[in-house]
């Protein structure tokens, strides 16, 4: 046999040693560990953080659509305010979160406080919206609703926990706001 090669008893010798000391090494086992848990565990606190950034959203736009609404319950500006200026309203309360040109709001007369309802303003299929955005300019002593919509962007989707999740992958919030204007004298 020739210096520098090794028969074929031999490397199965040195390849059972070799996996026999890979078996019993404890070098580097956290590294291991950590690539299998670490993703998870980072995904995780992402998602949560995510939620919690959601959640602050949702009632950040439910504050502002309720303290915009001011405007419209108590007549400032004698009734005459426009869907614009009620947008700036609205989007002067929201911390800079939003892109207010993508807010759909809808400011309504209704008959009383019974008859009322809030629709789906999202195509469930495309994503797109189908929210029209009626504005009505509201009188006194008038039923009034006022609908605000958002598509938040995500980032974690975890498969199976879309709830609430638009076609195009985005979170819908929504705020709504019942209330009848101040009577004039």
């Amino acid at each position: 046999m020739r210096i520098g090669t090794a028969s074929s008893s031999s490397r199965k010798t040195s390849l059972s040693g070799l996996l026999r000391r890979f078996a019993r090494s404890t070098r580097g086992v956290t590294v291991i560990e950590f690539a299998i848990v670490g993703p998870i565990f980072f995904g995780l606190i992402g998602a949560t953080i995510e939620t919690a950034i959601t959640f602050f959203a949702g009632y950040a736009l439910d504050t502002a659509v309720i303290d915009s609404s001011r405007l419209i319950r108590t007549g400032q500006g004698s009734y005459t305010h426009t869907a614009n200026d009620y947008r700036a309203a609205l989007c002067g309360q929201l911390y800079g979160m939003f892109d207010c040109d993508e807010i759909r709001i809808g400011v309504s007369k209704i008959d009383n406080f019974s008859d009322f309802s809030a629709t789906y303003p999202i195509d469930p299929n495309s994503g797109a919206w189908s929210y029209s955005q009626p504005y009505e300019v509201i009188g006194d002593d008038a039923y009034v609703m006022i609908e605000a919509y958002y598509k938040w962007p995500t980032f974690f989707n975890i498969p199976g926990l879309n709830a609430g999740q638009t076609a195009d992958g985005k979170r819908l919030l929504a705020a709504a706001h019942v209330f009848r204007t101040e009577p004039t004298l």
